[in-house]
C-alpha cells in the first residue's frame, strides 16, 4: 500500500505515542457526564464536566492552546493550559502528546471546568484529557478565510457518497438530513400506530417478485436449489395479511429494482406501504394528505417546504385530478376508448419514442410521464387510472374502462400511489394473464403470476384501500435535496477505480501519449531514451495496468493511450 507523506508522519506519531506507554486505542469505557450541546444548553461557571469527540481546529498560543472539540451533537471550545495539565516538573503531556502528536480528527476525551472567556465565549478549561482513538488518515478539512469565503471544501459528490463517513465529519449540515428522515420514519409510525394499525415484516427474497411492474434483482439459493428474487415490492404479502384477519397493516420495506439510476433513482430504495380494510381510494386520499400534512409539520415544523425554485405546501387538502383530464389538459388528446394503435400513433405525433412490446397501458403511461406530470408542483391526486396501467386495482365503480387509483405529484415526480384493492380472485386472475402476454411481447417489467397470491383472494379479502409511498423521494421534498442520493446514507455507487501506481518509466511513456495519443512504436522509443531492458519492463507494465495497447497493421505498430 503506498502511503502519503501525511500518512507515513502519523503512524509515526502512533508509534511514538506507544514508546510513552500511550494507547492510541484503548478500550476501556470513557465516562462522559455531557454531550456539547447539553454543556451550552445547561452553562454554568466552573462546573466539572467530561467530554469526548474529534480535535477539528488548534490554535496554538505557546504554553497555551485553544480547541475545538466536535462531538455527535456540535462543537465545544477547549483551552489547554501546560501549568494546568502537567502541575509537575515533567511537562510531556502538553509538549509532547498534546501539542506534536495530536493530530486534527483525533479522538480525545476531556476533564475540566466551564469558564467564559474575555471576549464571551464559552470554554471548557481542560485538566485532563485521554487519548481514546489516533487517526491515520488527515481529514479534508474547509477553511474560512478572513473574509468569510470557504476554501477546499470536501464537496466533490462521488467522494462524498463514497466516503459518506468523511462527509458526515467536515460537513455536520449533512446530518440533518438524516436526522430528518428519523423524524419522517417516527412521525409515519405514530400517526398508524395512534389509529390501531399494525407494523408488520415480510419476506426480501421471494419467489415471485410481486406487486409491481418492475425488472427484479435475481439470486439462488443454494439449500433449496431454487432461485429467488429480491422483492420489488411487499404489496401481496401485506395483502395475504388482511386475507388472514388484520385490520389494518403496514411495513417501512427496502426494497430492490435491477434499473437505471439517475437523481430520484436507486435501485435499493425505501418504500412505505400500509392497508386498511373496508376502505376505498377515497377515503384513503383524505387520510395521505393528512398524513403528510402531520409529517411534514413533525419534520420541518412546518407544512411550508422548498424544493428548488418551488415553494410547496403539503398542508391539507389537495386537488383532485383525473388522469384522463390531465392528459386532455395538455395535449388535447382524449384517451377515452382509445384502441392500442391509436395511442401508439398519438404518442409518436406528440414525440414520444415508444415502440411495439408496449400495450395500452404502457403507452397512456408514457404519455403522461412526458407530457403532465411535470406540470403539477404543488400536492396533487392524480386519479382513475385505465386498467391497462393497474393490474392489481379494482374496476372504477362508475367506468369499466378505469380503476379506483391515484398517484400524488409533487414538483412533477411521484410520491404516493393507492388503490381501491381489487379482491375479485377471478379478475385477478385475468389482469395476470394480460400481464403475462405483455411479457411475452417483450415487456421485461410485466408482472408474473403469483398463485398463491390467488390462492389467497380465493379465501376472501375484504374491501380494502392501500397506500404506498416513496420515503427517499418524500425526503428530498421536506429537505430540498434534487438528488436521491443526498438522502441516503450509502447510495449505489460504481466500483471504485484503483489508483494505478506508475514507475517513472510508465509516466515518461505516458506523458508523451497523452501529447499526441497515438504513436508509432519506433518513435515513442526513441523519444524516451530509455535502454532496452527499461522499456519492455515499461511496456510491459503499462500493458498490464491495461492503460495502452499495441495495435500491428502490417509492419507498422503502433502504441495507443487507453481513455
Amino acid at each position: 500500500m503506498q502511503l502519503s507523506e501525511q500518512e507515513i508522519i502519523r503512524r509515526e506519531k502512533l508509534n511514538a505515542l506507544r514508546e510513552l506507554g500511550i494507547n492510541p486505542y484503548p478500550a476501556n469505557l470513557y465516562p462522559l457526564t455531557h454531550t456539547s450541546k447539553q454543556v451550552k444548553d445547561q452553562f454554568e461557571e466552573g462546573k466539572k464536566v467530561n467530554l469526548a469527540g474529534r480535535i477539528m481546529s488548534v490554535r496554538d498560543q505557546g504554553k497555551a492552546s485553544f480547541a475545538e472539540l466536535q462531538d455527535s451533537e456540535g462543537r465545544m471550545q477547549l483551552y489547554f493550559n501546560r501549568d494546568v495539565i502537567c502541575p509537575g516538573e515533567d511537562k510531556t503531556l502538553y509538549n509532547q502528546v498534546f501539542k506534536k502528536l495530536t493530530d486534527l480528527g483525533d479522538f480525545i476525551g476531556i476533564e475540566g471546568e466551564l469558564f467564559t472567556t474575555k471576549v464571551g465565549a464559552q470554554c471548557v478549561r481542560v485538566d485532563h484529557f485521554t487519548f481514546l482513538s489516533k487517526t491515520l488518515r488527515p481529514l479534508p478539512l474547509p477553511k474560512t478565510d478572513e473574509e468569510g469565503k470557504v476554501h477546499d471544501a470536501f464537496n466533490d459528490a462521488e467522494l462524498r457518497y463514497r466516503m459518506r463517513y468523511v462527509d458526515l465529519v467536515v460537513n455536520p449540515q449533512v446530518k440533518d438530513v438524516f436526522v430528518k428522515r428519523t423524524k419522517l420514519f417516527n412521525a409515519m409510525r405514530t400517526f398508524f400506530n395512534d389509529k390501531g394499525y399494525f407494523e408488520v415484516e415480510t419476506p426480501i427474497l421471494q419467489s415471485i417478485p410481486g406487486g409491481a411492474a418492475a425488472r427484479p434483482f435475481m439470486t439462488h439459493h443454494n439449500s433449496l436449489d431454487i432461485p429467488l428474487y429480491m422483492r420489488i415490492a411487499n404489496e401481496l404479502y401485506l395483502k395475504r395479511l388482511i386475507v388472514g384477519g388484520f385490520d389494518g397493516v403496514y411495513e417501512f420495506s427496502k426494497n430492490f429494482r435491477n434499473e437505471g439510476m439517475d437523481r430520484t433513482h436507486n435501485p435499493e430504495f425505501t418504500a412505505m406501504e400500509i392497508y386498511v380494510a373496508y376502505k376505498d381510494y377515497h377515503w384513503m386520499m383524505e387520510f395521505t394528505e393528512n398524513l403528510l400534512e402531520y409529517c411534514a409539520l413533525h419534520v420541518n415544523g412546518t407544512t411550508e417546504a422548498t424544493f428548488g425554485e418551488y415553494p410547496i405546501n403539503f398542508k391539507a387538502p389537495y386537488p383532485r385530478v383525473t388522469m384522463t383530464d390531465a392528459i386532455i389538459q395538455f395535449t388535447g388528446f382524449d384517451i377515452s376508448g382509445k384502441s392500442e394503435d391509436e395511442l401508439r400513433t398519438a404518442a409518436l405525433k406528440m414525440g414520444i419514442p415508444v415502440d411495439e412490446t408496449m400495450g395500452k397501458g404502457k403507452l397512456i403511461d408514457e404519455i403522461f410521464g412526458a407530457k403532465c406530470e411535470g406540470n403539477f408542483i404543488q400536492p396533487t391526486f392524480i386519479t382513475d387510472y385505465p386498467k391497462e396501467m393497474s393490474p392489481l386495482c379494482k374496476e372504477h365503480r362508475d367506468n369499466p374502462e378505469l380503476t379506483e387509483r391515484f398517484e400524488l405529484m409533487v414538483c412533477g415526480k411521484e410520491v404516493a400511489n393507492a388503490y381501491s384493492e381489487l379482491n375479485d380472485p377471478i379478475d385477478q386472475r385475468e389482469r395476470f394473464e394480460a400481464q403475462l402476454k405483455l411479457a411475452d411481447r417483450g415487456d421485461d417489467e410485466a408482472m408474473f403470476i403469483d398463485n398463491d397470491f390467488l390462492r389467497a383472494l380465493e379465501y376472501g379479502m375484504p374491501p380494502t384501500s392501500g397506500l404506498g409511498i416513496g420515503i427517499d423521494r418524500l425526503i428530498m421534498f421536506l429537505t430540498n435535496n434534487q438528488s436521491i442520493q443526498e438522502v441516503l446514507f450509502f447510495p449505489q455507487m460504481r466500483p471504485e477505480k484503483k489508483q494505478v501506481e506508475l514507475t517513472d518509466d510508465e509516466k515518461i511513456i505516458i506523458e508523451l501519449l497523452k501529447v499526441s495519443h497515438l504513436l508509432p512504436l519506433t518513435e515513442l522509443k526513441e523519444k524516451t531514451a530509455l535502454s532496452g531492458k527499461k522499456w519492455d519492463a515499461a511496456i510491459k507494465g503499462l500493458a498490464k495496468h491495461n492503460m495502452i495497447k499495441v495495435e500491428v497493421d502490417g509492419d507498422l505498430k503502433t502504441v495507443v493511450l487507453k481513455n
